[in-house]
């Protein structure tokens, strides 16, 4: 997968005054959008699209110190206005394309690389499994995404839960893990910022399809599970499981991730203070 990114990487730079659509690299790369775009996101900090307009801007500055006009350059890099590539390269630079001609300003953003890193030779434990469809049931809102402390929306969301509501899901329960599960979905474009919402819904799962309007029910199909386990300090060693998953183990193996909700589910220590086994459930394929 690193070689396959670096190929991507040499792909923008040959094209990088073209309209270069999220869609057509990720074909070039021979991966599903959805998986290039997770692994680039934990692998580089940047969405996609984010790092492409940086490198646009970028040579754009390095035009415009070598004497091309603000036209030129703005509509080289695929602006359609003078306006809408001022507005773009100031919010980037601090500075208007003009006072890179008259008073040399300068902002770079070099080309990225990625390598092969070993981080602590700590090799992740995992299993595979394959898992018939089935039906995500709970209660679910839009909350802010934070990768890092506990999510105080998220906890709002598990004591708004009714005991009516409770009852249900315990009821409908019939399919392994036999826990209360977290599950996220349709984050906002900005992943990896930190900006925007996305869908939390915190349930169980069911092969029932019946399902009352207390709760919400998520369908999901029929594929193959990567599963996480690990042990230790809540929520610290959960999301750096997660932040590994993406940037260290998916890279490195033969599958890739698909559309659908990961999910995972937390036993915390009765012993311990803030100390807890999870699972991380992550959907893949083959690739």
């Amino acid at each position: 997968m690193l070689r396959e990114l670096n190929h991507v990487i040499d792909y923008i730079e040959e094209h990088l005054t073209e309209e270069l659509s999220l869609e057509i690299i990720s074909e070039y790369v021979g991966v599903s959008d959805y998986h290039f775009r997770k692994i680039f996101f934990y692998l580089s900090g940047l969405t996609l699209s984010e790092y492409i307009k940086n490198r646009k801007l970028s040579e754009a500055n390095k035009d415009l110190l070598q004497g091309e006009t603000v036209t030129e350059v703005a509509f080289k890099y695929g602006y359609q206005s003078m306006d809408g590539f001022t507005r773009a390269f100031k919010k980037w630079s601090g500075f208007l394309p003009s006072d890179v001609i008259k008073k040399g300003l300068s902002k770079s953003f070099p080309k990225l690389s990625f390598v092969i890193s070993v981080k602590g030779g700590t090799a992740m434990e995992f299993r595979i499994e394959d898992k018939p469809a089935f039906n995500l049931v709970g209660v679910s809102k839009r909350v802010p995404m934070q990768f890092e402390g506990v999510n105080k929306e998220i906890v709002k969301l598990a004591q708004s839960i009714t005991a009516e509501q409770r009852e249900e899901m315990h009821a409908l329960q019939n399919i392994e893990p036999y826990e209360i599960i977290n599950a996220s979905y349709d984050a906002d474009a900005d992943f990896l910022k930190e900006e925007g919402d996305l869908t939390h819904l915190i349930g169980i799962l069911t092969t029932e399809n019946q399902v009352s309007d207390l709760l919400e029910k998520v369908p999901v199909e029929a594929c193959t599970w990567a599963i996480f386990p690990n042990e230790g300090p809540f929520p610290s060693m959960l999301q750096d499981t997660m932040a590994k998953i993406y940037s260290e183990w998916l890279p490195s193996s033969n599958y890739e991730v698909i559309k659908a909700p990961a999910f995972s589910f937390t036993k915390m220590n009765q012993h311990k203070k803030d100390y807890a086994y999870s699972e991380v459930w992550i959907p893949v394929r083959k690739n």
